[in-house]
């Protein structure tokens, strides 16, 4: 019987051959923590009684969710960290890196065929380059550094083929939401995802990456797509290490095996207070908005800005409305400061913030007030998730979200991209 991406990574990790449902022991390529979950791995590893990192140069630590620190106790959380990477000689991304999973990449550590774990929940980003990524809880992730080895379930795979065209003003976000919301927020879990087809062959980097992010929103471990050309042009010139692309065998045996044709795919929303709460645009359009955010790890990096760019290029954001923009890393606001999408806006009204997670998780740099229905390219919508319980998050398509600020209301976004 032939294996899955999933089977095939893992298998080569633990040295030998694995099927579904195998509990194995895998040596780990790289681990990354960030400032959320990094203090309490510091806290686990200190318990241990030979307290020596294995692979220094295989752990990065990120702070990027609360950076630059809005309070003491956070200041706190940030030296514990820069404390411990200087003590082991680990790579610190401090304030401005940027958010640690477009880090992770910008700095090749999450390569095709390689097996990468993070304490963040949205670590299945690496899974758009080939790599098996996904989240683990800061505990593990001590014992990852103490032992550079992890143990791991081997998932079973779900197919996903998707086809067609997507429409002038639909983009990735859309059919990542689209899947969230056909899939539900548990129809994956502990399951991995193989997405194909030429619908993903189309997308861009960028764009593929914004998919496998929200993987971990249907409950899945990974959500895997095998390397082509776009993804090996990424990382020329930013690694010597060795690119082993790993493809799924023609026999290779799946949970399930769905397929999807986007040609007709309008633009997606998430409505409040769950990810898979997905309705056409035209279902909300209307709905008065005060905030708007364009960035995080889903949809933060350059194809996104230029997306919104181009909506509110000439135009002004509402006067209703705090537009806030937050490219991904630093890398890519130096892009995007080039391209000349910063100044288009600043000029439109939009505030733009620091590369970081900036208001996603609600810690500081937008939090909404009470009864604020607020519009972003983020990945969750829970309640609460923006830092007020009180307030409606609504997730949509960087486009959607910049048509949405000019109006002060939701807004269906092909107008803006007409011929």
């Amino acid at each position: 019987m032939g294996k899955t991406i999933s089977e095939k990574i893992l298998g080569a990790h633990a040295g030998g051959d694995v099927s579904a449902g195998d509990i194995v022991i895998a040596e780990l390529d790289y681990m990354m923590a960030q400032d959320g979950t990094a203090p309490l791995a510091v806290r686990s590893f200190d318990g241990f009684k030979e307290g020596k990192v294995a692979n220094p140069g295989r752990v990065a630590f990120c702070i990027d969710h609360s950076a630059p620190s809005p309070l003491k106790s956070v200041s706190d959380l940030h030296a514990i960290m820069r404390t411990f990477t200087g003590r082991y000689g680990l790579e610190l991304n401090d304030i401005g890196s940027g958010v640690c999973h477009q880090v992770m990449l910008d700095r090749a550590h999450a390569l095709p065929g390689s097996l990468v774990i993070g304490a963040d929940s949205h670590t299945c980003t690496y899974g758009a380059v080939n790599a098996f990524a996904t989240g683990v809880g800061s505990t593990d992730f001590a014992v990852g550094m103490l032992t550079g080895n992890l143990w791991f379930r081997v998932p079973e795979t779900i197919k996903i083929t998707i086809g067609g065209k997507l429409g002038a003003g639909v983009f990735s976000k859309d059919i990542a939401l689209m899947l969230v919301g056909d899939i539900t927020a548990d129809g994956a879990t502990y399951q991995a995802l193989e997405l194909s087809g030429s619908a993903i062959s189309d997308l861009d980097l960028d764009g593929r990456l914004t998919i496998s992010n929200l993987a971990v929103e249907m409950g899945a471990k990974a959500g895997l797509m095998e390397a082509d050309e776009k993804t090996l042009e990424f990382f020329r010139g930013r690694t010597d290490r060795p690119i082993v692309p790993v493809t799924a065998d023609g026999d290779a045996e799946y949970a399930k095996e769905l397929q999807y044709d986007i040609s007709d795919l309008a633009p997606q929303v998430a409505k409040p207070h769950t990810v898979d709460n997905v309705v056409p645009v035209e279902e909300v359009e209307g709905t008065p908005i005060a905030q708007g955010l364009v960035g995080t790890c889903t949809n933060g990096r350059l194809a996104d800005l230029r997306a919104a760019a181009e909506v509110v290029k000439g135009a002004k954001v509402d006067t209703s409305v705090r537009m806030i923009v937050a490219p991904a890393s630093r890398e890519i606001m130096i892009k995007a400061v080039r391209e000349g999408l910063i100044e288009t806006f600043l000029e439109a009204g939009a505030t733009v913030v620091p590369p970081g997670c900036a208001c996603c998780v609600g810690t500081h740099q937008g939090v909404p007030s009470d009864g604020e229905n607020v519009i972003s390219t983020a990945n969750r919508n829970f309640k609460g998730r923006m830092g007020n319980g009180e307030a409606f998050i609504y997730l949509a398509s960087p486009a959607t979200v910049a048509a949405s600020c000019l109006e002060g209301r939701i807004a269906d976004p092909r107008k803006h991209f007409e011929s």
